[in-house]
């Protein structure tokens, strides 16, 4: 049978974009044995997960030479048929190139592309090319593989935790941002929550690290005056895939350029997603069938100013998200409505 290695040590929301490279794979040899090597954190989102045999978790925070060292040892003696890599850094490139695979796919920005078998071509940002598609050609070498989208699959638990939230129709917001620029001002949030026309649940959702981010939110609208709006903040309070399961069954789930974005994507949840200084270009925009993106109307010579967020505004000014209206963000509520 025969044995199978995606490699993607990145972030989060980049390992969900690449559960696409996971469904290709399964689709194309059924019964092959596919292993998943991630940074530690993100093995959680691959618990149960019906198409993988093992999950490798690299502990980058303690002692990380030395798992790096026993990962890699682990590679080899797994004796892999074929090992595909989406990172672009050594330390995942040295796994590759000295894993006894005898295939070994990577990009070619990788600096160890020259020991692999087969190097493919990364293309820039800016071409409107999604990321599953740029990642998707790493399986060029093994034939014509269906595009797959990305998925992620919560366990009965997961769906168990969240169905008590789900007896009355609400909606999600994921208002946080590892990037400053990324992130739609937290007065905006409020602004917005304060203007919707919806009688219902509205969940804050995010990891522990935005709870106090989601408390602001809520303190700061005028739910006096809207005594039909209850807002829940559940930031820090669930797993990832519980997470995923509740932005499943949403009206609408609103969220940045950011990872709750790709969830959304991989639940085929419906998304609004709001891009500030980012454009939907880079790649990494959303998969859903029911998917909005809002952002500026305004012509900014500033924007897009990077790739990536950034810390802070480089002009100072914000405007490429202090210039979204509100109507913008309302739009895909009542054409949901209407539907």
């Amino acid at each position: 049978m025969q044995k199978l290695l995606v490699i993607q040590t990145a972030f989060i929301g980049d390992v969900v974009l690449s559960t696409a490279l996971i469904e290709s794979l399964h689709q194309q040899y059924p019964n092959a044995v596919i292993d998943l090597l991630v940074r530690k954190g993100n093995e959680s989102l691959f618990v149960g997960h019906p198409f993988l045999n093992n999950v490798i978790a690299w502990d980058k925070q303690k002692n990380k030479y030395s798992n790096w060292l026993k990962i890699l040892i682990q590679i080899r003696k797994a004796k892999y048929a074929v090992i595909v890599n989406v990172q672009r850094y050594a330390a995942t490139g040295i796994w590759t190139a000295f894993s006894n695979a005898k295939v070994k796919i990577g990009f070619d920005k990788n600096p160890f592309s020259f020991l692999f078998t087969h190097r493919i071509k990364h293309v820039e940002a800016l071409n409107g090319l999604h990321e599953i598609n740029k990642n998707h050609a790493l399986l060029s070498p093994l034939g014509t593989v269906a595009l797959c989208k990305p998925k992620l699959y919560p366990t009965k638990i997961d769906f168990e935790k969240v169905q008590p939230l789900q007896l009355k129709p609400y909606l999600c917001i994921a208002p946080a941002s590892v990037w400053f620029t990324k992130q739609f001002p937290k007065q905006k949030w409020i602004d917005f929550i304060n203007e919707i026309p919806f009688e219902g649940i509205i969940y804050i959702i995010g990891g522990p690290g935005d709870k106090a981010l989601g408390q602001s939110i809520i303190e700061g609208v005028s739910i006096q005056n809207q005594p039909q709006k209850q807002l829940i903040n559940l930031a820090g309070q669930l797993p990832f895939l519980a997470s995923a399961a509740l932005q499943k069954s949403a009206l609408l789930n609103y969220v940045n350029d950011s990872a709750p974005m790709h969830f959304a994507s991989a639940m085929n949840a419906p998304v609004v997603a709001i891009y500030c200084s980012t454009i939907p270009d880079f790649g990494y925009g959303p998969l859903s069938d029911q998917s909005f993106i809002v952002q500026t109307k305004a012509e900014l010579s500033c924007r897009p100013c990077g790739v990536h967020g950034k810390k802070a505004c480089p002009l100072g000014h914000f405007n490429c998200a202090m210039s979204i209206e509100m109507k913008q963000l309302v739009a895909p509520l009542l054409e949901m409505a209407q539907h």
